[in-house]
């Protein structure tokens, strides 16, 4: 196949994306297929510029501030459409985009005009799957359990701290409601944390989501084409599996398969299932969970382009399945080549 590998970008999660991407069109390349590379952000790489990056690491400790975010975000959709490939240029373009235009429809939906068939889930289910509100109340209708939240849509007003203590409890996540990577994500413990917190979050989102905390083991289910992958279970350094601990070598150990018993393992993979029908995902997505004290699974998120980095967790679901990396990279391109998308 022809295969372009989109990656970079212009969201929070640019490092990531070039790690993913670079690392997918080396397994590419080596089951034989034509492999070319496209930062959305600045345009086609050399193979010259992907040695360079792979030898120097792209993925810093930190996300990116939002005055580098600003600034990246500036240049035009019609800047990013101009880059991506267009009808008979690539049969298949792989997305390694993360967050941002990439993984909300943007890109998606510039695909599908320009005729493209592209990895990952369609446009809208891309939208509905970054916007973490609308996705829950889908979960809740397809009977998957996620915790309650409270949305703060206005940067001048928020939610009243009584009425938040009362009705989530502390301690509380707070979140931008269209991010990943858990950039701008803050675990607050009482009510003077609440609204630094808060002001974080919009600095990433023009909505915060502020979301009970489920105490407990945290899993995550990889969902390739109908199948649901090895469950794992991430043990994080610290308390949340911050972005810290998901790109930094040693900060969280991952166990795949987890030490789950067959019937809990079946529970949490059908949940993760249910939320990627629920969603109308495609294609390749990651589903996390926390199970809490009674047993329960309460579904986290849904993500349609998950990390494909050295640390990520899909590439770990897939090996325990006795599926490599170049395997499975040439997968999830034979299911966008075989549905059109």
């Amino acid at each position: 196949m022809r295969i372009t590998v989109l990656m970079g970008g212009t969201s929070s999660e640019r490092d990531v994306s070039l790690a993913s991407g670079l690392r997918i069109a080396q397994a590419l390349r080596t089951r034989g297929h034509s492999v070319s590379t496209v930062d959305t952000a600045k345009g086609a790489l050399s193979e010259d510029e992907e040695t360079r990056m792979l030898a120097g690491g792209v993925v810093k400790q930190t996300p990116p501030t939002p005055e580098e975010l600003a600034r990246m975000s500036s240049e035009s959709v019609a800047d990013t459409a101009a880059r991506l490939p267009r009808r008979g240029e690539c049969d298949v373009a792989f997305l390694a985009l993360h967050g941002g235009r990439g993984e909300d429809g943007t890109v998606q939906a510039m695909l599908d005009l320009a005729g493209v068939p592209y990895t990952g889930s369609g446009h809208l289910p891309s939208a509905l799957a970054m916007d973490k509100d609308l996705s829950k109340h889908l979960m809740r209708a397809a009977g998957v359990q996620t915790a309650n939240w409270i949305m703060a849509t206005d940067p001048l007003a928020y939610p009243n701290e009584a009425d938040v203590e009362g009705t989530l409890g502390f301690p509380l996540i707070v979140k931008p409601s269209k991010q990943g990577s858990t950039v701008g994500l803050s675990l607050v413990r009482s009510r003077a944390e609440l609204a630094p917190a808060i002001t974080e979050a919009f600095k990433h989102d023009d909505e915060v989501m502020l979301e009970q905390f489920i105490a407990g083991r945290e899993f995550t289910v990889s969902i390739l084409g109908s199948d649901a992958l090895p469950v794992g279970e991430i043990i994080p350094k610290k308390e949340i599996y911050d972005y810290e601990c998901k790109y930094t070598a040693g900060m969280a150990e991952e166990i795949f398969p987890a030490a789950l018993s067959a019937a809990e393992a079946a529970a949490v993979q059908d949940a993760a299932k249910r939320t990627f029908a629920a969603l109308k995902l495609s294609g390749c997505a990651r589903i996390d969970f926390r199970m809490a004290a009674d047993g329960g699974f309460y579904c986290l998120e849904a993500n349609t382009l998950p990390g494909m980095t050295a640390t990520s967790l899909v590439p770990q679901a897939a090996a325990a399945a006795g599926i490599t990396f170049p395997e499975l990279c040439e997968r999830i391109a034979l299911l966008a080549l075989a549905s059109g998308a």
